[in-house]
């Protein structure tokens, strides 16, 4: 199993990199999150999960353990291929993916291009256990998180503002202050959009 990869980045795409390791050149086919994460340096190391089937060896890389271990959790799932994994992760951060699926927020995980009520509930139902247990999350902790950003958006939402342009604003605000009160929330919100 090929772990991780370091070498020269050659070529730099939102769907996939190329990495020079002495004189060989290996695709790996990334998220926009990975993506994102990617400095423009020539020198890159990126962990990887390397899927093999009868007619293509693929290699997936990540900027991160914690996503590569997304990855792997959601392909564990029944219907869910590598493909729709790495969409989820385009979509949504690692961190909101585990805390969506450990509070059970269906509405989140069916936010997802491809992602439907009956497939985001077996996501959820086949993964929180895992992920409540994995990384030590209290489910009462998470669960009060999401209800400061519900309520933040819906009231966000009847001020007029767009569902998807607030969700980013109020996600990227609870990452900076996980712990901030839905008024907090708003008002930093409002600033932004």
């Amino acid at each position: 199993m090929i772990t991780h990869i370091q070498g020269k980045l050659t070529e730099k795409n939102p769907t996939h990199v190329v990495i020079d390791c002495n004189g060989v050149g290996y695709m790996l086919n990334i998220s926009l999150h990975t993506y994102s994460q990617i400095p423009d340096g020539e020198n890159l190391k990126l962990f990887t999960h390397l899927q093999v089937k009868e007619d293509a060896h693929t290699l997936y890389g990540f900027s991160s353990l914690a996503e590569r271990e997304i990855f792997r959790l959601l392909i564990s799932v029944s219907g869910i291929g590598s493909s729709i994994a790495r969409t989820m992760l385009s979509s949504l951060t690692p961190k909101q993916i585990r805390e969506g699926i450990a509070s059970g927020d269906v509405v989140l995980i069916q936010s997802i291009k491809g992602i439907g009520a009956k497939t985001a509930q077996r996501v959820i139902l086949d993964l929180k256990d895992k992920i409540l247990k994995i990384y030590d999350i209290d489910e009462v902790s998470v669960s009060k998180g999401n209800t400061n950003r519900d309520e933040a958006l819906s009231a966000l939402e009847v001020l007029g503002f767009v569902k998807k342009q607030a969700e980013r604003v109020v996600d990227k605000i609870m990452a900076g202050q996980p712990d901030a009160d839905v008024e907090t929330i708003i008002k930093q919100a409002l600033k932004n959009l």
